[in-house]
């Protein structure tokens, strides 16, 4: 589910939906929004940032592949 912003402005990825922070060129979970800001959890779990809303846009294609396979890749590696 995308969240839509004012007309004038693109849309952002919902809660549960990845997303990326353009302002850190991370890519996680949206958790929530809370007190303006955005907060989202890397993909394979850890603790949640704070991302600014216009920083937060959907990831490309590549991007998620690539976040996705570095989880697997990590969780291999440790037997997971």
């Amino acid at each position: 589910m995308l969240v839509r912003m004012a007309s004038n402005q693109q849309t952002r990825p919902g809660i549960g939906e990845l997303a990326k922070d353009s302002a850190r060129d991370r890519i996680g979970v949206v958790m929530g929004e809370v007190g303006g800001r955005v907060q989202i959890r890397p993909i394979g779990g850890g603790p949640e940032w704070d991302a600014m809303p216009d920083d937060v846009v959907a990831p490309s294609s590549r991007e998620e592949l690539t976040a996705r396979l570095a989880v697997k890749n990590r969780n291999s590696r440790d037997g997971l």
